[in-house]
């Protein structure tokens, strides 16, 4: 959850990529990540101490809804302190409608299990893992071959590098 100490009053985007203190970090060692998407949600676990992560198999959606009792599985499976969950800014840094159903979403993880959220800046992250799969497996029908984990992925680890 965004701390309001380490935010950035006059820049309200700013305000929403609000990371934890130093002194926090003691506490959040495990996170996971979400690509919030309306009909696949990606998903990755990471820890601080590599500042690595790793991606899941990604969730079904409809419209934005995620099946939640797979998501609390997957909670009760990894044990994460907190989540991550990239923030679909547009390419001029201002908030897109998905940032704001991506925002929701968070808000809503928050309030339903009760751990620390974060957003992270995640323009673009979908086209790196596509370029990345296409580089390493020549797929590019991305309708059969999913890249919302490795997506996840790429958010968490883009997060871990801006901690402290």
């Amino acid at each position: 959850m965004p701390d309001p100490k380490n935010s950035n009053e006059s820049d309200p985007i700013a305000a929403l990529l609000t990371r934890p203190s130093e002194a926090s970090l003691n506490q959040l060692r495990t996170f996971m990540a979400f690509d919030y998407g309306l009909s696949r949600m990606g998903v990755a676990i990471g820890q601080t101490v590599t500042k690595t992560a790793t991606p899941q198999s990604p969730l079904k959606a409809k419209d934005g809804q995620p099946k939640w009792d797979e998501i609390a599985k997957l909670i009760e499976q990894w044990q994460p302190d907190a989540f991550v969950v990239g923030l679909p800014l547009n390419m001029d840094g201002s908030l897109s409608d998905m940032a704001q159903r991506a925002i929701k979403f968070a808000k809503r993880l928050h309030g339903r299990f009760g751990k620390p959220y974060f957003l992270c800046d995640e323009r673009l992250s979908s086209r790196e893992a596509k370029e990345q799969v296409m580089a390493e497996q020549g797929y590019t029908n991305f309708g059969k071959v999913s890249v919302d984990g490795l997506a996840a992925q790429l958010i968490l680890e883009t997060f871990f590098s801006q901690l402290p």
